[in-house]
C-alpha cells in the first residue's frame, strides 16, 4: 500500500539555517508515531513541512497524495482537509462556543447544510467524550476539554492522519495521558497518528508504537524501513 506520506532526502531550512538533513522516511495508514528530540530539534519544523507551511526546497515530500513540491498556495486548503492538526495551544475562538468553533471549520471547508453540520459536530463530540460541552464557551472548560475540542476539530473532516505538535505539553501528567488515551481510540479506529512530544513516559506507555527522532539535524527512525519506493 502506497504510504500517506513519502519523504525522500527532504532537508528542511529556517530561513537559511538547515535544520534537518536528509530526511527519508514513510508513513502508512493506520500507523502511530511518536517524534521526539529536544527543544529546537526541529521537531516542529518536520510538521510545518507536512501541512505546506514551510516550503519543500530540496528533496521529495508527497502526504496525503500532495506533491509538496510543486503544491501552490491555492490548493493548501485541499492538502490540510485530508489532515488533522493539533497544537499544544489549543487555538480555539474564545469568543463563540464549541459548537461555534466546529461549525466555523466546517463551513469554511465547504460544508452546508446546518442539519448535516449539527450531526458531524454532536457526532465528533461525541468521540472525544465532549456530548455535554456544545454549548460551552471554551473558557468554561479545563485545558484537558479545551484540547479534546481541539481534537473534535481535527477529526471533522475525517482526515487520513493527526498531526499533533505537542499536544499534551499544557496539561497535568493525569489528563496528559488521558489524552494519549485519546489519540491511541481514534488510531485503532484507522487514523494514522503523528504526533511531536517531550514526554517520553508515553513511549513505555505505547511502547509498540514507531519513533523517529531528530538529533544534531538527523531523523533516527526506531523501524527500519523496509520498503523504499
Amino acid at each position: 500500500m502506497y504510504p500517506i506520506i513519502h519523504i525522500k532526502g527532504l532537508n528542511i531550512y529556517q530561513g537559511s539555517r538547515l535544520v534537518l538533513r536528509n530526511l527519508n522516511f514513510n508513513i502508512h495508514r493506520g500507523e502511530f508515531v511518536f517524534l521526539i528530540g529536544k527543544t529546537g530539534s526541529g521537531k516542529s519544523s518536520l510538521l510545518k513541512t507536512l501541512y505546506g507551511e514551510i516550503p519543500c526546497r530540496f528533496g521529495k515530500v508527497q502526504v496525503a497524495e500532495f506533491n509538496l513540491n510543486t503544491v501552490v498556495s491555492a490548493e493548501l486548503p485541499f492538502l490540510r482537509r485530508k489532515l488533522g492538526i493539533i497544537f499544544q495551544d489549543f487555538q480555539l475562538l474564545m469568543d463563540r462556543t464549541v459548537e461555534e468553533n466546529l461549525a466555523f471549520v466546517l463551513r469554511a471547508t465547504g460544508w452546508k447544510r446546518k442539519v448535516d453540520i449539527k450531526n458531524r459536530i454532536a457526532e465528533v463530540l461525541m468521540k472525544v467524550g465532549l456530548g455535554w460541552a456544545g454549548k460551552k464557551m471554551p473558557y468554561q472548560l479545563s485545558g484537558g476539554e479545551q484540547q479534546r475540542t481541539a481534537i473534535a476539530r481535527a477529526l471533522l473532516n475525517d482526515p487520513i492522519v493527526l498531526l499533533a505538535d505537542e499536544p499534551t505539553g499544557n496539561l497535568d501528567p493525569e489528563v496528559a495521558n488521558e489524552i494519549l488515551n485519546l489519540f491511541i481510540e481514534i488510531n485503532k479506529a484507522g487514523t494514522a497518528v503523528l504526533m511531536a512530544t517531550h514526554n517520553y513516559d508515553f513511549l513505555t506507555k505505547h511502547p509498540t508504537s514507531r519513533v523517529l527522532k531528530c538529533e544534531k539535524g538527523n531523523l533516527l527512525d526506531s523501524f527500519a524501513e523496509s520498503d523504499s519506493i
